[in-house]
């Protein structure tokens, strides 16, 4: 397990900074902070404010992923699946957090909303190339290599 210090700023007093679940988790929970409550309705996307931003360390990005008891519980998941925060960005980490349920699910500010990931990345060079290398594969996708 590789440790990495990350600056955190708060932007409002209230704001809490991430915390790990466990010892060995991934993804460090991120709250609400907000001076009310936030309800959102069924099918609709609202941005959730988080109260802090951060210094990533280049050659690092945060995934903003869901977290599995408020999308199986309340139906509320990151509206773009896995939200990205790279290295440069210095303004207020945001969730936007969609409503996937029947029903309208209310937020309280301090309440955990998604969790991120801080993960080492690679910055590719694309090189224009007439063709490319020959694989097993080939051009088969989407369920091409499950089982007969």
């Amino acid at each position: 397990m590789i440790k990495k210090e990350v600056a955190i700023k708060k932007l409002q007093d209230n704001a809490r900074i991430p915390t790990y679940g466990t010892e060995y988790a991934a993804g460090a929970d991120l709250y609400a902070c907000m001076e009310d409550c936030v309800t959102i309705q069924p099918g609709e996307t609202t941005l959730i404010h988080t109260g802090i931003a951060m210094e990533i360390p280049e050659g690092y990005a945060g995934l903003i992923y869901a977290r599995s008891g408020l999308a199986s519980k309340k139906g509320l998941a990151p509206a773009n699946k896995v939200g990205v925060v790279d290295a440069d960005y210095r303004g207020e980490i945001m969730v936007a957090l969609h409503n996937h349920s029947n029903m309208p699910q209310t937020l309280e500010s301090g309440e955990r909303i998604a969790q991120m990931v801080i993960t080492p990345f690679l910055t590719a060079s694309y090189v224009e190339v007439p063709e490319l290398s020959e694989t097993v594969r080939g051009e088969g996708g989407f369920g091409s290599t499950g089982t007969k």
